[in-house]
């Protein structure tokens, strides 16, 4: 097995030689996770076949789910884009770097590996100073998915990236925990009027004043499994952001959804099923004795976002077989956390009555 080298780094102002020892992994065909202001990623030279698949293999990820390719300046998506849409020029300028990944018409340079085949590419510029450097050292556009297992909860710390990717990779840039702590928004700007395919770190709201009209795909607000052709976003069809404990979310008024959580809850512990709770400040006191851990205050869906993933890893190391978890209102970040929730139960969704 091969050692995975940790290069710690300073978050505002890496130390140059670190990035120069991953960027000479990556221009060598080799593996790096990087963190961005979302989520850690697991990067490879996205015009290099070879690479591309080997990043495949090291996630355990479907070939059919494609990477979102991140680049460091405006200029290299006209490069991988066949065509960039007027609006598309506006969304860049004010939202990158950013938590905002943009859907183009692939160019003929892009390997098939890297957009698992479509005609379409997934691009942003992350907002983040070492993956910037990354980026920009390496001399290349780099894919980047979450830098996990496939199905697991993202990495928003190193220690997540090595608990699933160690020996596995080659290197990992160590700058200490994620800001967001959810991926980004995906928007498809080749269909009008454009779509958001998957919620993120670039909220709703702020698409919709600058584009006058954002629909969302059917599936990033589904209560069920939608199924879908091809897709053409990471998240849209495999189960994602697992922790190996069941999980089931419990929607409604916070406290209807609190009694609920207490009566599924002592039913469990009566079978000798061993409960975690996944709750809000407003009403973590509920749960008393149970192993339970709060995502910060319902008023602060920022700091939800945050822990999320981070949480979902706690329960792991706790050893519950079983995870009940709030609802939180879905609006900006909010609507975010409820697709990654929904997505990590299969869709098992309890709706409590008021």
């Amino acid at each position: 097995m091969k050692k995975t080298l940790v290069l710690k780094v300073n978050p505002e102002m890496p130390e140059i030689e670190a990035v120069r020892t991953a960027a000479s992994i990556i221009k060598k065909g080799g593996l790096v996770a990087f963190p961005t202001e979302t989520v850690y990623g697991l990067g490879a030279d996205a015009l290099n076949s070879k690479a591309v698949r080997a990043l495949f293999r090291a996630k355990q990820r479907p070939l059919d789910n494609p990477p979102i390719v991140h680049v460091g300046k405006i200029e290299d998506v006209y490069r991988l884009a066949a065509k960039v849409p007027t609006e598309t020029e506006k969304l860049m300028k004010i939202f990158w770097p950013g938590p905002l990944t943009l859907i183009f018409k692939r160019s003929s340079i892009v390997p098939d590996v890297t957009v698992a085949g479509l005609d379409t590419i997934a691009v942003r510029m992350p907002g983040h100073n070492v993956a910037l450097a990354l980026i920009k050292e390496s001399s290349c556009p780099i894919a980047a998915p979450s830098a996990n297992l496939a199905g697991k909860p993202s990495p928003t710390t190193a220690e997540h990236v090595l608990e699933d990717l160690n020996g596995r990779i080659d290197a990992v840039l160590d700058a200490g925990p994620t800001r967001i702590g959810v991926e980004s928004t995906v928007l498809d700007l080749t269909v009008d009027p454009p779509q958001i395919l998957r919620p993120g770190g670039t909220p709703y709201e702020a698409l919709k004043k600058v584009l006058g009209k954002v629909e969302f795909h059917p599936i990033t607000v589904a209560e069920k499994q939608v199924p879908i052709e091809e897709a053409r976003s990471p998240g849209m069809r495999h189960r994602h952001y697992a922790p190996k404990a069941d999980l089931i979310v419990v929607e409604g008024e916070p406290s209807a959804v609190a009694r609920k959580i207490l009566e599924l809850a002592e039913t469990y512990r009566r079978n000798n099923v061993k409960v975690g709770v996944l709750a809000t400040d407003e009403t973590a006191a509920y749960y008393g004795d149970y192993v339970w851990r709060s995502l910060g205050s319902r008023n602060r869906l920022d700091v939800v976002a945050k822990n999320l993933f981070r949480l979902l890893r706690e329960f792991d190391v706790e050893g519950v077989d079983i995870i009940l978890a709030e609802g939180v209102p879905m609006e900006g970040l909010g609507l975010a956390v409820m697709n990654r929730l929904r997505k990590a139960s299969g869709y098992k969704i309890v709706k409590a009555a008021s």
